[in-house]
């Protein structure tokens, strides 16, 4: 494909706001398309003087000289004596970022994993890997509003880690469990670190192990690494990392990694987020009523927390509940996320205050409800 066909390919409209240097790069392949070669390499050389170390933008220069001698016949015409894996890499960066900007989501698509947030959750992270995407949406009473998209590097070998040292990212529903600034930690994570919660409980359940999945930033002398180029972490330049950063609440951020984003219309999910918060209403209120039946029968045959699986859960609960005269159950702060991969399958997180003859406390606690025969059963349940 000659290279004036592929730079029409790759042209976006530019972001609302302060022109970013993936903006100014779109500008560029903008000037591209129309033939102004001149614009396109002053717009160029300008991102170059500001962010010395993209290394994308020196390639792009490359062509945009070299196109004033002969057709280029390709994206990328550079030395037979660079590298080809460092070429192919800025090629597949350049496909990633622009690609993902022509194909920004309709106003008003929000992502089908976000069912509901809860109060106190400003945001939810939600990563595309097959667009090698970061979208970040904002809580808008409830719902997911789009603030914001970032292009991201990934595991080298792809996606769904299963294991220590496979160099994968993990596929799933996570939260951002601490935050670990640039001071702490070597050039190589640029501006910082935000771990998440990976193996989370459905994880471990599946056999799945390793540790230190992160989102962080990139060494100084980089701007940015190619989309498949990780161990497994999920990496940002480093001014794409500090205005994430600024949304990030440790033990409440979700990010949620899927092979793809479904975007769906906000009114499309209100019935399927109505069902699952009946269903723990539902649940909430037998457990209340201390019929330990009716109880029971919201939990999945396949039920398992801890080392107790449905039986073992039945018998411990049927104890309990026959040792109580009253009990009150409130439910609130409740956030629900589809998880990726898994069909029918929610993870909902919610305060639960307990009141009983004989105990009180309150907890944060996570339930994972799968939709069976018609109706949502619990799989796992146990402390957020």
């Amino acid at each position: 494909m000659r290279a004036a066909i592929l730079l029409c390919l790759l042209c976006a409209s530019l972001a609302a706001g302060a022109a970013t240097p993936e903006d100014r790069l779109s500008e560029v392949y903008q000037a591209v398309e129309t033939n102004r070669l001149d614009l396109a390499l002053q717009r160029v050389d300008a991102l170059i003087q500001d962010y010395p170390n993209f290394r994308l933008a020196y390639l792009v220069r490359g062509d945009l000289l070299l196109a004033r001698t002969r057709p280029l016949e390709t994206f990328g015409n550079v030395a037979k004596t660079v590298p080809q894996d460092k070429i192919d890499g800025l090629r597949e960066e350049a496909l990633a970022r622009l690609r993902a900007r022509r194909q920004r989501p309709a106003e008003g698509r929000v992502p089908s994993f976000v069912l509901q947030l809860e109060p106190h959750q400003k945001h939810v992270i939600v990563v595309d890997s097959r667009r090698s995407r970061l979208y970040l949406f904002e809580n808008a009473g409830g719902k997911p509003q789009l603030v914001g998209d970032y292009y991201v590097t990934l595991g080298k070998n792809g996606m769904e880690k299963t294991r220590e040292g496979d160099q994968k990212t993990p596929v799933g529903v996570y939260f951002v469990t601490a935050n670990l600034p640039r001071q702490k930690l070597s050039d190589f994570y640029g501006a910082g670190a935000y771990p998440i919660s990976y193996p989370n409980e459905w994880d471990r359940r599946m056999g799945r192990n390793g540790h230190g999945i992160w989102l962080h930033g990139v060494p100084s002398a980089l701007y940015s690494r190619p989309p498949r180029s990780s161990d497994g972490c999920i990496v940002l330049a480093n001014p794409d990392l500090e205005s994430v950063g600024r949304t990030v609440q440790v033990g409440l951020t979700p990010v949620i990694i899927a092979d793809e984003i479904e975007w769906s219309d906000a009114s499309a999910l209100e019935a399927e987020r109505k069902s699952l918060a009946a269903a723990v209403e539902q649940w909430r209120a037998d457990w209340e009523s201390r019929d330990t039946g009716r109880y029971l029968s919201h939990y999945s045959a396949r039920f398992r927390s801890g080392t107790q699986d449905a039986a073992a859960w039945a018998a411990h609960k049927r104890k309990v509940n026959a040792a109580r005269s009253w009990i009150k159950v409130g439910v609130s702060e409740v956030s629900m996320f589809r998880y990726p991969r898994e069909r029918d399958f929610v993870v909902v997180t919610f305060e639960q205050s307990y009141q009983s003859d004989l105990l009180s406390n309150t907890m944060r606690k996570r339930q994972y409800w799968v939709r069976e025969g018609g109706g949502w059963k619990i799989l796992y349940e146990g402390a957020a």
